[in-house]
């Protein structure tokens, strides 16, 4: 449970842009679809991808590391990685597993399976998407995991996309999508506060000494 009294102390030392920039962002924010990153060996994909998370509102991401360990390109995410929150998991399996707990479908993006081209997308759903290796894409056991199978449409020679560039096209027409529909797609109040008190933290530098006071007083 959040202390909202700590909550609006913290604010007070943010300028009222500030705040209001939080608040709008947080009206956008879901977590109705999620993303998850198998094993990408180019970091610069991986924090790509964590950048369009933030800049569609995409409020999770999954990074599976069962082979590449991660740290993220702070240049090229572009300080995305303070405000979207990373779950990092050591196997494929254990990240499905999880990620269906949650409640979310397993959506393979895939060029080469016909399941379901992405203007065609039953947005609905909580979802997660998988986006796989540079060159050996998505492993047997995501494939074989996966609840349905999502393609962009192309019509050139080549055959794929990167994967930050995928991302990015697949997480614009969803949540565009999505935002079209009756879905609550929108953080809960209290996710809210959680991301309001969460991002203050990393907005105040000296965040600790003022908790650690304002307990005092």
């Amino acid at each position: 449970m959040i202390d909202v009294k700590l909550l609006q102390h913290l604010e007070s030392y943010l300028t009222e842009q500030r705040k209001e920039k939080f608040t709008s962002i947080l009206a956008q924010r879901t977590k109705h679809f999620t993303v998850a990153t198998e094993d990408v060996y180019q970091l610069h994909n991986t924090s790509a991808v964590i950048r369009s998370c933030d800049v569609f509102g995409i409020q999770e991401v999954n990074i599976i590391e069962e082979r590449n360990t991660k740290r993220i390109d702070r240049e090229i995410a572009m300080g995305a990685q303070k405000w979207v929150d990373l779950n990092r998991y050591h196997s494929v399996k254990e990240a499905i597993n999880d990620l269906k707990r949650k409640g979310y479908q397993i959506v393979a993006t895939t060029p080469h399976e016909d399941d379901s081209l992405l203007e065609d997308f039953d947005v609905i759903k909580p979802s997660c998407f998988f986006f796989g290796r540079e060159m050996s894409g998505l492993s047997a056991e995501v494939i074989e995991a996966a609840d349905c199978f999502l393609k962009i449409p192309m019509v050139g020679f080549t055959e794929s996309l990167n994967i930050s560039v995928s991302a990015a096209i697949i997480l614009q027409h969803v949540t565009t999508k999505l935002k079209q529909t009756n879905v609550n797609w929108q953080l809960t109040e209290d996710e809210q506060l959680e991301k309001r008190l969460d991002w203050c933290k990393k907005t105040i530098k000296s965040h600790k000494e003022i908790i650690e006071r304002f307990y005092q007083t």
